[in-house]
């Protein structure tokens, strides 16, 4: 069987490069330094029109942590309206009690909501208190899968968790594996945690030049960073194809 890989990313550039270097599926966010943000319907709206894989669109109204205030809920619930009117294939989605346990009863709602489109619960199960608890939890609640790193830093480090979680989900529910997985250690990730399918970040992405020729530098729009605004992150066709192949 194949390892899907699932590229996370922003704009429809990356999009487009994603699908050209054979990604499976992609998620689609801003604010990537943040985690990842919901994107606005404009650009979920477009990247529908170029794409012909899988959309999955992250439904997360700020960065920060994962319990969420009733008016927070509301903009989740008309953010996945609108992803499903815009043409996403799924929902990423992460809900938590403040005492670290997934907010069963919201998460519910929001699943109920998206349906048909898939659910995927993001990586806030990496900082749920217990995994297990928590897997049953999704389970329970019928979401179709799972990113986790194996609440670790990285997923090569999380190995033996993430292993534990996919023999413990005896194909209830898929395990994604993300965080850190790069060309050259994707294949030992899935060889060793038995996971179908990985979701990879930054490690598909390369620095490029804008078009911008004008440069002041008296004005800096990129507050906290060191980056001139004329170098864009992007997601490379290549380094997707070089990741897609070492599974493969």
């Amino acid at each position: 069987m194949r390892t899907k890989v699932e590229i996370s990313l922003s704009g429809v550039e990356s999009a487009i490069a994603a699908q050209q270097g054979g990604a499976n599926r992609i998620e689609l966010c801003e604010n990537l330094l943040e985690g990842g943000t919901t994107p606005s319907l404009g650009m979920i709206a477009i990247v529908r029109k170029y794409l012909d894989i899988d959309i999955n669109v992250i439904i997360r109204p700020r960065g920060g942590d994962c319990c969420y205030s009733e008016a927070e809920l509301e903009v989740m619930k008309r953010d996945i309206e609108t992803a499903g009117e815009a043409g996403a294939d799924g929902v990423v989605i992460g809900l938590l009690n403040p005492e670290g346990t997934v907010d069963e009863e919201r998460t519910r709602s929001l699943i109920d909501l998206a349906r048909p489109m898939s659910t995927t619960f993001h990586r806030a199960f990496d900082i749920t208190r217990d995994p297990i608890e928590a897997l049953d939890t999704l389970m329970d609640l019928g979401i179709d899968r799972v990113l986790t790193s194996g609440q670790a830093t990285s997923a090569l480090e999380g190995i033996n968790l993430l292993a534990e979680l996919s023999k413990h989900a005896r194909g209830r529910i898929m395990i994604m594996a993300g965080a850190g997985i790069t060309a050259h250690n994707a294949k030992q990730i899935v060889e060793r945690s038995g996971v179908a399918e990985i979701h990879v970040g930054s490690a598909a992405a390369e620095d490029v030049k804008s078009l911008m020729q004008y440069h002041n530098p008296k004005i800096a729009f990129r507050g906290g960073t060191n980056l001139p605004e004329d170098i864009l992150r992007r997601t490379s066709a290549e380094r997707v194809k070089a990741i897609v192949d070492a599974v493969n």
